[in-house]
C-alpha cells in the first residue's frame, strides 16, 4: 500500500531556482532526490518556465483553454442577467 504525500506548495522563486539548476547542468534525478520532488512537478517547471517563462497556471493555458473559460465567464454572466 502506498503512502501518499501531502500536497506542498512552493514560491516561483524557488521553482525558478529548480529550473535553474537543471539548466546549469544538474541532472534531473540528482535535483529530485535532493529537494524531495516529484518527477511530475519538476518537469511541469520546467515545461511552464520553457514556454512562458512564468509559472502560473493562468499564463501556460493552451488558447482552447483560455477561450473555453471566456465562454464560460461569459455563459455565468448571460445565466445571471436572465436569473
Amino acid at each position: 500500500m502506498s503512502t501518499r504525500r501531502p500536497r506542498r506548495t512552493y514560491t516561483e522563486e524557488f521553482k525558478k531556482q529548480i529550473v535553474d539548476l537543471h539548466k546549469a547542468g544538474k541532472s534531473r534525478k540528482e535535483i529530485i532526490e535532493e529537494y524531495d520532488l516529484t518527477g511530475s512537478a519538476f518537469d511541469k517547471w520546467v515545461r511552464q518556465h520553457n514556454q512562458t517563462g512564468s509559472f502560473k497556471e493562468k499564463d501556460n493555458l493552451t488558447p482552447e483553454q483560455k477561450e473555453l473559460k471566456e465562454l464560460r465567464k461569459a455563459n455565468t454572466q448571460l445565466q445571471m442577467e436572465n436569473d
